[in-house]
């Protein structure tokens, strides 16, 4: 059944590749407002993909945004998508976007981010791996089925989205409408839009949630000159660095009181998924650049980066940050930081007690200045059930194409839409991830290897067939 399929897969593989350069060159940068041209351009070329393999496309309003300038312009639409239905088949729903991070040569990037380009195996480019890439190998493999006069196994639709790297404006929404007609038919959801752990394929079933918040001090109503004011005044970048450092000590540990609470005890299944998976800790040291973790084992670093909560310090506005020297006592500065959240932690609560506690520590520093604390984002993380048949089907889809059992991993990153489709629609959703450890989503030199991309076709269309066998 799947042999011609996979020839199918390796005889156009220079075709595959060749697309996916003509996807990556398409600048849909989603951050830049700008570009959401580029965005549409994308979308419409995915479009026209979709329909030239014979499926139905329908382009979604997903309403207006209000930009910080205060204008309104319209969101790109939403793609909602089919192929032929037959009723006594499962219906899987593809999940993938077509926006990128932006990316420039002056970042630090070795080629051309919008030129794929092809290096000893591995495709460098914008939105190779995050996420064109697969969102082309699903196609790919629909389009392997077709080509050998391959009956397809379950009835496909896709849903293909232009505004994920800035937090899918008007999705949720969407979803919540269309529970009742494009959902309703719905038995599976599959995204692939993260990566594999290490050099062993995988299947993800859990990604941490994300806060984000501002801590804006205001002091003088002008920047000082340090020489006139420095030792006379309370100054703003001192309250600041006084309240940063109250968030967490040099362990990692966060210290706001009671935000790690609710976090969900380790069970001893859980912890004996992560004797299996082939994480190289002095790799991931050269990797990072790093001489050593904060944990001491696999397991622990494993845990720290999936199932525990962290807090991470991103910067501080109103700074001089500028090269060479300035003697200025800013007027004003925000710091800003985030917390990724695990299970059974709550994002309104996480937002309360970190408040609370920027309050209480503020209030101890007697200072004239004025506090202020917002939070934004609140995504919940997201847990799957590893027992869910389409679990089942993804293992030997995996075992099939690669000969091996996949790792059973987690996400440490944030997939709001996880998390919201499981708990809006209440269908079953899983992660099938075909991109590399080592593929650099949103950074330099974004890539993914030829082998990934092809191999990931042929999974993908072996994952097709092995949900069809699922009772």
């Amino acid at each position: 059944m799947l042999k011609p399929l996979f020839q199918y897969i390796d005889d156009h593989q220079n075709q595959f590749v060749q697309r996916l350069k003509e996807w990556v060159a398409v600048q849909s940068d989603s951050g830049d407002h700008t570009k959401w041209g580029e965005v549409e351009r994308i979308l419409n070329m995915t479009a026209v993909r979709i329909q030239e393999m014979g499926g139905t496309v329908d382009f979604a309003d997903v309403g207006t945004h209000q930009l910080p300038s205060g204008e309104t312009v319209p969101l790109p639409p939403v793609i909602l998508a089919e192929f032929e239905r037959d009723p006594k088949k499962n219906t899987l729903c593809i999940y993938g976007h077509v926006d990128v991070q932006p990316a420039k040569m002056a970042d630090g990037w070795t080629t051309d981010p919008f030129n794929l380009t092809e290096i000893k195996g591995n495709l460098y480019g914008r939105g190779a791996t995050d996420n064109k890439g697969p969102v082309l190998a699903w196609l790919h493999a629909v389009e392997a089925y077709q080509a050998t006069e391959k009956e397809i196994p379950v009835n496909i639709k896709l849903i293909i989205e232009g505004l994920e790297e800035v937090g899918s404006y008007g999705l949720l929404e969407l979803t919540r409408k269309r529970n009742d007609s494009f959902f309703a038919d719905v038995d599976f959801i599959v995204i692939s839009d993260n990566v594999w752990a290490s050099r062993t394929p995988a299947l993800t079933y859990g990604a941490r949630g994300s806060s984000y918040f501002f801590v804006e001090v205001d002091g003088p109503k002008m920047d000082f000159h340090s020489g006139v004011y420095g030792g006379s005044i309370q100054e703003p970048m001192s309250d600041l660095i006084a309240l940063l450092g109250s968030l967490l000590d040099h362990t990692g540990k966060i210290l706001v009181p009671g935000v790690t609470d609710d976090v969900a005890p380790l069970t001893e299944d859980e912890r004996k998924l992560y004797d299996n998976i082939s994480f190289d800790l002095e790799e991931m040291k050269s990797v990072a650049g790093v001489k050593h973790f904060l944990q001491d084992t696999k397991e622990e670093v494993l845990m720290a980066r999936w199932r525990n909560p962290s807090l991470s310090i991103h910067g501080i506005q109103g700074a001089f940050s500028d090269p060479g020297t300035k003697t200025v006592i800013p007027k004003q500065v925000t710091g800003k930081f985030s917390i990724r959240q695990v299970s059974n932690m709550d994002p309104p609560d996480v937002e309360r007690k970190v408040k609370e506690h920027l309050q209480q520590v503020f209030s101890t520093l007697k200072s004239p200045n004025r506090l202020r604390v917002t939070a934004t984002v609140g995504a919940k993380p997201w847990v799957a059930n590893l027992k869910d048949p389409q679990y089942v089907a993804g293992q030997r889809a995996v075992r099939e194409v690669f000969g091996v059992d996949p790792e059973l991993i987690r996400e440490g990153s944030t997939i709001p839409i996880a998390q919201n489709f499981q708990e809006e629609t209440g269908k079953s959703v899983m992660m099938l991830p075909i991109g590399g450890h080592d593929d650099g989503e949103h950074s330099q030199n974004e890539k993914i290897s030829r082998y990934n991309y092809i191999e990931g076709t042929k999974l993908f269309a072996a994952y097709f067939y092995e949900l069809s066998l699922l009772k």
